[in-house]
């Protein structure tokens, strides 16, 4: 399911910029435990390692348990970002990107994990803000940003289920 909304913020001079909202769910069994599926997609400080396609670079700018900020350059088809974002942990069951700074600042990532009998469901919502002068009708073609994404999910099952 996708949602794709277009706001303008007006301030004292006019219009400053338009963001773009895409929203959107992916659902995903992945036939590994939960556990192991969760240490994968949670581990935000390899994943340059782990998937360099999507994230070429990770900066850890700090960690207070489990919350950490981190500096990404995320990749996800003909859209690039770079970008600060706060990983909010809830071990084995839930992880939450929240972008605290850069042009997709605002965006809202829900990773949720279930256990089922064939392995690991897992939910995905996606919540997209971008701003300032990017080529918004390129990147944001409402199939394109959910095949994106769900070519990275595909990406991560590998890793989970080898």
């Amino acid at each position: 399911m996708i949602n794709l909304t277009l706001i303008t913020i007006y301030t004292h001079v006019g219009a400053v910029s338009k963001i773009p909202l895409a929203t959107f769910y992916l659902e995903k069994i992945i036939h590994a435990k939960r556990n192991d599926v969760f240490n994968i997609f949670s581990n935000y400080e390899q994943y340059d390692k782990l998937i360099p396609k999507y994230f070429p670079s990770i900066r850890i700018r700090s960690v207070r348990g489990d919350i950490a900020v981190v500096e990404e350059h995320l990749k996800l088809g003909d859209l690039e970002l770079v970008l600060m974002s706060k990983h909010v942990i809830t071990p084995f069951v839930l992880h939450e990107v929240y972008v605290i700074g850069g042009k997709s600042k605002g965006s809202y990532i829900k990773q949720e994990f279930v256990e089922i009998p064939e392995g690991t469901k897992i939910l995905v919502y996606v919540d997209l803000r971008l701003s300032g002068l990017m080529r918004i009708p390129k990147l944001l073609d409402k199939s394109k940003l959910s095949m994106n994404y769900s070519n990275f999910l595909d990406d991560m099952t590998i890793l989970c289920e080898n």
